[in-house]
């Protein structure tokens, strides 16, 4: 068996945070492949070394001296590598770097030299062979990743090295320039090590154990996920849910590999496994609620005319809307009337140019505007094998005064959202919370 474990900022934030790491790693040999992140905050009133990274480079472009910045940044190398005992020359790494701290330095080498000397570091504890990102993480010309020469190089690295540790975030373009990826972008590297490697799991170790069932800042105390699957994951980002970015799963989902969400400081929270299809078992009978989520700023516009050739008069709507570079979420279809939400943002002051448009087009009997409008949704696998589901939900909502404005649900069936005003989404999110899993 082969595991990746990627560990997060957090993960990594200082000595104490690396002996967790190690032990975590003694824990079960088969964890053969790390990936690891920049140093994170130790504390909240402490700064990520990322963000440290690019305020240096800002005070570079504009002339200003970073010497302070700098020496923070190389100190905290320093206290770590001090605290373990180890032997990595931070002082002689950083004295061939400030030379280049100049205008001609790219902001994304100087940025991904947390992922660098935190993984150095961290290689060297762990007793893995280091083998850096810019050798084994590729991108196009395009600026998109070569996965094809990233997977060979990766393959190659662990057939000839027992473990290995790659930083994460970052990779080399084909002029040999470094290149850094989106923030969060540490996950897209073990997602890509996993799959290079076809490991039977990918784990993310982070500060949280997996992903919760709804808004820890709306719910109290959520109940966590032990299972969700691909598809349910989506939903519920694309819904809002504060998980994974796409980019950092598709790796993994397209070699079928499971991801487990994992907490540094509570290893022993089995977390949550994130699969393409779930074994369903007795336990999980009575929770066929996957997940709560939602976002807020949702604009409907509906167009209502007797004798209304729909599908002609959805289909000029559509375009206006699209004309405007304003998303349509959801449709709702009646007789003589059709209802569109689209966000609010990106309606922007247009709107009243598009209804000015769609009564130029369409000639409607009328068009009305409700702004301000919340869309929560309710995610779960097995929601449509349940009768009465819809029923539940809408009277528990109806029960606590909360208004529907309108009715969707997704086109896989993994979904059931409604559209409450921007004043009810909270209190909409913690009576669905109460009624499917409190």
């Amino acid at each position: 068996m082969i595991k990746v474990a990627k560990f997060g900022g957090s993960s990594v934030a200082g000595a104490e945070q690396f002996k967790k790491v190690k032990a975590i790693i003694e824990a079960d040999p088969s964890r053969r492949i790390v990936v690891s992140s920049a140093a994170g905050k130790r504390d909240a009133n402490d700064h990520k070394l990322t963000d440290l990274l690019y305020l240096c480079h800002a005070h570079i472009t504009y002339g200003v001296s970073c010497d302070d910045i700098v020496s923070s940044i190389r100190g905290r190398f320093v206290e770590i590598r001090d605290a373990l005992g180890l032997q990595y020359d931070v002082e002689g790494e950083f004295d061939k770097l400030l030379p280049r701290l100049n205008r001609d330095m790219g902001v994304d080498e100087l940025v991904s030299r947390g992922e660098y000397f935190t993984s150095r570091l961290l290689a060297e504890y762990l007793g893995y062979r280091f083998v850096d990102a810019a050798d084994c993480v590729f991108f196009g010309l395009d600026g998109q990743i070569d996965r094809e020469k990233t997977y060979a190089a990766i393959g190659n690295a662990l057939a000839r090295y027992e473990r290995i540790l790659i930083p994460g975030f970052y990779g080399r373009l084909p002029t040999g320039k470094i290149k850094v990826m989106s923030r969060g972008g540490s996950d897209i590297s073990g997602a890509l090590a996993a799959a290079a490697v076809h490991a039977d799991v990918y784990e993310n170790w982070t500060d949280v154990s997996g992903i919760l069932m709804a808004d820890p800042k709306i719910v109290k105390d959520p109940a966590p996920i032990s299972q969700i699957t691909y598809a349910e994951l989506q939903e519920l980002a694309f819904m809002g849910a504060s998980v994974l970015h796409e980019d950092s799963i598709l790796p993994v989902k397209e070699r079928g590999i499971a991801l487990n969400i994992r907490n540094t400081n509570r290893p022993q929270d089995p977390g949550t496994m994130i699969v393409e299809e779930v074994e369903e078992d007795a336990d999980q009978e009575e929770r066929f609620i996957t997940g709560i989520a939602g976002r807020r700023n949702f604009t409907i516009l509906t167009i209502k005319k007797r004798g209304m050739n729909t599908s002609s008069s959805l289909r000029q709507a559509l375009e206006i809307l699209d004309r405007y570079h304003a998303p349509v979420e959801h449709i709702t279809l009646g007789l003589d009337s059709f209802a569109l939400v689209s966000s609010t943002a990106a309606l922007g002051d247009s709107v009243y140019d598009v209804i000015a448009d769609m009564q130029k087009a369409i000639r409607p009997d009328d068009v009305n505007v409700q702004e301000g409008i919340s869309l929560v949704a309710t995610v779960g696998r097995k929601m449509t094998s349940r009768p009465g589901t819809s029923g539940r939900l809408f009277h528990a909502l109806g029960k606590n005064g909360v208004n529907i404005r309108t009715i969707a649900q997704g086109a896989d069936e993994l979904s059931i959202i409604v559209g409450v005003e921007n004043a009810d989404f909270e209190n909409a999110i913690r009576v669905l919370y109460e009624r499917f899993a409190g």
